[in-house]
């Protein structure tokens, strides 16, 4: 979470929650999506993958590939149940923790009864203790290497249409409500293979 927020979130108007706010990554819906991919390597090289016959920028097909290779979706796969609004996963119990250390804080926009966003802002000690982690082994650093590609691949979009994005996969859209969202290990490998071979690789 801590990765996340400090990777998409908006440095921009974070001076105005404090001189200590080092970003703010707004709603919680857009917190969900990206989580998601964190948790589910598969979808995430999917959407790498169309990002690269958008772009052409090589490295987005190297890093899908490197998933694969290094079997993530096997040994990385966390999975999400799908509710109504897509996949969902509580996140109170972590960003609590996050929250007594004083790493983030988190705002709500509205009144009480009718919230319209969460904003999750983070500090600059929430920063500092990132760089400590990271630096302290590699599977450690791999959390923040992870949330930059999956910013990456968010752009600047909400969290709508984050979840509108993962919707357009049948699996996803096909799970039943408080079911496990199935992967697409099967159907991005035969996807990325076919890419490799109408490169010549």
């Amino acid at each position: 979470m801590l990765a996340c927020i400090q990777a998409a979130g908006d440095a921009n108007d974070a001076s105005r929650w404090g001189s200590d706010v080092v970003c703010v990554l707004h709603s919680q819906s857009r917190l969900q999506a990206l989580d998601f991919w964190m948790r589910n390597p598969d979808y995430l090289a999917n959407e790498l993958l169309t990002e690269f016959e958008t772009s052409g920028e090589r490295d987005l097909l190297t890093i899908a590939q490197r998933i694969f290779d290094d079997r993530e979706p096997d040994l990385r796969r966390l999975p999400m149940v799908r509710y109504l609004f897509g996949a969902f996963e509580p996140l109170d119990n972590a960003l609590a923790i996050l929250r007594a250390a004083d790493l983030i804080r988190i705002k709500r926009d509205g009144v009480p009864g009718k919230i319209r966003e969460h904003l999750y802002l983070l500090t600059s000690a929430g920063e500092d203790a990132l760089g400590r982690i990271a630096a302290a082994a590699p599977e450690l650093g791999w959390y923040r290497d992870r949330a930059c590609i999956v910013a990456r691949v968010a752009g600047e979009q909400g969290g709508k249409a984050l979840k509108d994005r993962q919707y357009l996969q049948a699996e996803y859209a096909g799970t039943e409500l408080s079911h496990l969202i199935q992967p697409v290990t099967d159907r991005v490998l035969a996807r990325l293979a076919a890419i490799l071979e109408g490169l010549g690789e």
